[in-house]
């Protein structure tokens, strides 16, 4: 038996990543598990899920529904048949009345038979297509996360969610840029193509070196930075609905499950 589990380990480097957090390791996501989709996690209360589920479905930029598990369950089985959404994430975000009360490695102990999963998709999956066409990522060559901002963009709302886009950057030379948007555009299910380049302050951001979640990355003179809609949106939204509770991860510390990227892009 526990040859057949190490010869799957090596054969899923998505489970290897999983099995690493669930026994505590703590840290950034970006290029781990090559191949593999990451997503992001908002766990709500059963009473707020179809709500939830319609803000996900007026707005699939931000938030590209990729798996949902069953009530009370903390599996999702099509995103991989181990994983555990209490276990195996870096590190998680625990809210109560739109606010941050803890930040765990584990949610065992907040767990309740009501909870409902959503995973997102996460823009993790399409940077790998971009680095194969030998477009450098800065938060991935600097080994830190993503700079994600919120924006003057305005969701689409409903029942108690409504509330500004998240965004993240990278900064890229205007014909990078250019060729990052046909990239990215293949893959909706991940964000897709960018909502805007250049020039933060029209969408509301008024300090590009301070990001609201993730770190800040330098942007050459001879680049423009580039935003893509985020799935950190639904911690800006349950912020600003002061939902009573929720659970989500921690911005750039990402759910890696089972599926490939490939699936992921329209060709």
């Amino acid at each position: 038996m526990a040859a057949q589990q190490t010869e799957l380990n090596s054969v899923f480097p998505s489970r290897q990543a999983r099995l690493a957090y669930r026994g505590g390791q703590v840290a950034s996501t970006a290029g781990v598990a090559p191949g593999f989709v990451q997503g992001n996690l908002a766990i709500l209360p059963e009473r707020d899920a179809a709500a939830f589920h319609r803000f996900c479905q007026f707005n699939q930029k931000p938030c590209p529904i990729i798996g949902m598990s069953d009530v009370g369950s903390p599996h999702v089985p099509s995103l991989g048949a181990d994983l555990d959404v209490r276990t195996d994430v870096p590190r998680y975000r625990v809210w109560r009345n739109g606010e941050v009360i803890d930040e765990p490695t584990g949610v065992i102990d907040y767990w309740r038979d009501d909870l409902v999963t959503f995973v997102l998709g996460c823009s993790f999956s399409f940077e790998e297509a971009l680095l194969g066409e030998g477009m450098p990522i800065r938060h991935i060559e600097l080994n830190v996360r993503v700079p994600m901002y919120r924006t003057n963009i305005e969701c689409a709302p409903a029942g108690p969610f409504a509330g500004p886009m998240v965004v993240s950057m990278r900064p890229f030379k205007p014909a990078d840029a250019i060729r990052a948007v046909q990239i990215t555009s293949r893959y909706p299910a991940v964000h897709g193509a960018p909502v805007h380049l250049g020039h933060p302050h029209l969408i509301g951001i008024k300090d590009i070196n301070k990001p609201d979640y993730g770190d800040p990355v330098p942007i050459g003179d001879d680049e423009i930075p580039v935003f893509w809609a985020c799935g950190v949106t639904p911690q800006s939204v349950i912020n600003a609905a002061k939902l009573p509770f929720a659970i989500t991860h921690s911005p750039g510390l990402m759910l890696v499950t089972d599926l490939k990227n490939k699936t992921m892009a329209v060709i």
